[in-house]
């Protein structure tokens, strides 16, 4: 299992806010492995306001620790770029659209049908799924991993 995976969002928010390629993404990416990080996470959203989906196609031929995608598997291009690219954890977080930043995790009482057929599509696909839940030990019951919101 993972250690330490490197979220690299705010290197490419600072990328996005200068406009062309500095910090250099890729560069970050590998720096993190090089320096010992077990993974690289990302978190595209539909605004590609800090990861873009181009960021996630890029990063994953490239790198060679675990590579790990967040975020709101009720958006069918965030699916869509799960499959395309396989990394080997996706982590499903319920951000609204335009939401400034993931600040709750799934009820997975209410929204339990739907996540067993989400995850299933990506077990399908050779994927590990990661549920981002409250802490809250009732949410949690059968997943393979968690992210805890504190």
């Amino acid at each position: 299992m993972t250690k330490l995976s490197v979220n690299i969002n705010k290197i490419a928010t600072l990328r996005n806010s200068r406009g062309g390629n500095s910090p250099d993404l890729v560069k970050m990416a590998k720096d993190a492995e090089r320096f010992g990080a077990d993974g690289i996470t990302v978190h595209p959203r539909p605004d590609e306001r800090h990861i873009r989906y181009a960021d996630v196609r890029n990063l994953k031929p490239l790198l060679t620790t675990e590579f790990n995608i967040e975020g709101n598997c009720t958006e069918q291009k965030f699916i869509d770029l799960v499959l395309e690219v396989k990394p080997h954890q996706v982590t499903l977080v319920p951000d609204a659209l335009g939401q400034l930043t993931s600040d709750h995790g799934w009820d997975t009482i209410t929204h339990k049908e739907y996540l067993k057929d989400i995850i299933g599509i990506f077990k399908n696909a050779g994927i590990r799924v990661s549920i981002f839940v409250d802490p809250d030990e009732r949410m949690v019951e059968g997943a393979a991993a968690t992210e805890l919101i504190v």
